[in-house]
């Protein structure tokens, strides 16, 4: 009898985290906007939580220590990645608009490449450079063209992201595994 109180408690207990998660926000009695997601932003919530590994630099062959952290911020509608590569920190977001996700980087080459989604399947998402979206030349700016995540396991990710560095194409890559 106790083991069925005690399952029935922790049962009603997660039911009521789960309705208070999906409840919109609210900022000085304004209900925020809160719609449908994409498929493309689903698949970027299974990343929220920190990451750390090792990156390869294409470039180089430097082997060098990785941080990621994926957190929901918005009320729910925007996802935030703080990156840490060898020491240096950077931002990208995650937001749909109009029902397409959008990502917008903001890179230590100086420059704020922004991604629409190329490709995308049950543990795989590409994105590439938006070109209506971002006016990056080869000629005289670093950025990066092109990202994919592959979840191997809910717990462990492989990361590659291609670079235009000083007017030719490199390919970084990295392992992560969920830290928390």
């Amino acid at each position: 009898m106790k083991n069925n109180i005690g399952a029935i408690l922790i049962t009603l207990i997660l039911s009521i985290s789960a309705i208070a998660d999906e409840r919109p926000a609210v900022i000085g009695g304004v209900e925020m906007a809160s719609g449908e997601k994409s498929a493309a932003f689903e698949q970027v919530i299974k990343r929220l939580g920190k990451w750390e590994g090792t990156m390869t630099q294409g470039a180089t062959g430097a082997v060098f220590d990785v941080f990621y952290e994926f957190k929901l911020t918005s009320g729910g509608n925007t996802i935030i990645e703080t990156l840490v590569e060898d020491g240096v920190e950077m931002l990208t977001t995650y937001s749909d608009d109009n029902g397409e996700l959008v990502v917008r980087h903001y890179c230590a080459l100086g420059t704020e490449p922004v991604f629409s989604v190329s490709g995308l399947s049950g543990n795989v998402m590409s994105v590439e450079l938006d070109n209506t979206k971002a006016d990056l030349h080869a000629e005289h700016e670093s950025f990066v063209t092109e990202m994919k995540w592959k979840m191997n396991s809910k717990d462990s990710i492989t990361f590659e992201a291609t670079v235009m560095l000083d007017g030719e194409l490199t390919k970084n890559k990295a392992q992560i595994k969920r830290v928390h």
